[in-house]
């Protein structure tokens, strides 16, 4: 490869902010080292989206093979920032223009009841690695986590993610009863065709299964559930709408997969026999003036074999970078720069706390825009200068603090140190090839 002065920047996270981070860096004539903790570059397309969602996210991981195939661009699989790569380290004295944190949320918010995370695995799973297993857990050898799932399950959360949850529970748990009959569905296509007619086709009804189902319990009301988008400022009349649009969905979900909502309650407590969670003990609420308002009194118990907690993610704790309450400690919301830290950006769901792929792509080309225009000062005018005389300006490269050829080997190999520790041979296209896991899809066609 022939290397040319140019600016050099590190992004940690490879999935879709990451990716198009990283795309749009590589264009404008930057180098590129995208780390990523996974073998492959997909985030929670790969391990939080459900599996179900096939043409999906094999559309968003062929758009992250797109943007990550660019020349300018250096892969680094398995390598986690604050486990294999320190934070202080990078920052301070790898050389890079500027560095860039797409590491996602990939840490589920602690369920607030006192002391419940002891029973962590023991009658209690969070969401996110519920969540990898089930996406993961027909592939031969998957070890990551090893999860039994239980009919009659509570699921405390509210958002879309925690649909979800519920809609794995209950395609899981039919699909054991079936296969208990002797019919064998899996669970894509149970979950394309919905549980009645499914059961329906094989003349069965769901109360033939012997299931009693999950339920969902929510601190609000099905009104206020984030299942469709509600706009700023919005009218009277378009809150009215959009709120019809969430009880609709939810119904909708409900009548196709079976499962049970219980809205306006706040679990309180625990229930414990030996050393396992068995149920929790619920508060009820009221919404006054858009707040919950817990209702002292009138606390009740529901038993289960199972409880999972899906009430958001947030980003995991890295050690040296400043947080601010869950969150990074971002010093300007706009541009995503990290406090106590001039040339570090944070983008994507490490900031927005969401899983949206569209919101953390955009959200993406702000933060990379405000980067190259106005931190680089590397302007698309100034990347067709250099390309117009094969980067020779010398006195442009020095204006513009562009890092000479030899800073950038420095920078290299570094980079392809960790490469070859994890066995990366620098193709990336062969590399994912190879790592792809197993789809259940191609597994049952």
């Amino acid at each position: 490869m022939n290397l040319h002065p140019a600016h050099f920047v590190a992004v940690f996270g490879g999935a879709c902010a990451g990716s198009e981070a990283a795309r749009r860096l590589a264009e404008r004539g930057i180098y590129v080292a995208v780390f990523d903790q996974q073998m492959l570059p997909y985030g929670k397309i790969e391990d939080g989206l459900p599996k179900w969602h096939v043409k999906l996210r094999n559309k968003e991981e062929a758009k992250i093979d797109q943007n990550l195939s660019h020349p300018n661009i250096f892969f680094v699989p398995g390598t986690k920032l604050g486990r294999d790569i320190d934070f202080q380290d990078v920052v301070t004295h790898w050389g890079f223009s500027a560095v860039l944190l797409a590491s996602g949320a990939w840490r589920d918010r602690p369920l607030p009841v006192e002391g419940i995370d002891r029973y962590v695995e023991k009658g209690l799973y969070y969401q996110n690695p519920f969540v990898d297993w089930f996406n993961h857990h027909h592939e031969p050898g998957y070890d990551r986590y090893h999860y039994h799932v239980e009919d009659g399950a509570i699921v405390v959360g509210g958002g879309l993610a925690s649909i979800d949850v519920v809609k794995i529970l209950m395609l899981e748990t039919v699909s054991q009863a079936l296969r208990e009959r002797g019919h064998e569905v899996d669970v894509i296509t149970l979950e394309h065709g919905g549980i009645p007619k499914t059961l329906k086709e094989l003349g069965l009804r769901f109360e033939d299964l012997g299931l009693k189902g999950c339920t969902l319990f929510y601190r609000r009301r099905a009104i206020d559930m984030p299942l469709a988008s509600m706009p700023p400022d919005a009218s009277p009349e378009k809150v009215a709408q959009v709120q019809k649009v969430r009880e609709k969905i939810l119904k909708n979900a409900m009548e196709k997969y079976l499962f049970h909502f219980q809205p306006n309650a706040v679990p309180v407590d625990k229930i414990v026999e030996g050393d396992r969670l068995v149920g929790l003990v619920f508060r009820k609420t009221e919404i006054v003036d858009g707040r919950v308002k817990q209702l002292p009194g009138t606390e009740f118990e529901v038993r289960a074999p199972l409880v999972i907690s899906s009430i958001g993610s947030i980003p995991e704790p890295i050690p040296g970078i400043p947080t601010r309450g869950e969150l990074f400690a971002i010093a300007d919301e706009e541009t995503g720069q990290l406090e106590g830290f001039p040339h570090v950006f944070a983008l994507g769901n490490a900031v927005t706390g969401r899983g949206n792929i569209r919101e953390s792509e955009l959200h993406a080309r702000k933060v990379v825009t405000h980067v190259m225009d106005e931190f680089l000062k590397w302007r698309p005018e100034d990347y067709q200068a250099m390309e117009q005389c094969d980067w020779s300006d010398e006195a442009l490269a020095r204006e513009k603090g562009l890092l000479s050829v030899e800073q950038i080997q420095a920078i290299l190999k570094r980079v392809q140190e960790y490469q070859q520790r994890v066995g990366y041979h620098g193709d990336y296209r062969r590399w994912v090839e190879a790592h792809r896991p197993v789809r259940l899809e191609e597994m049952v066609s």
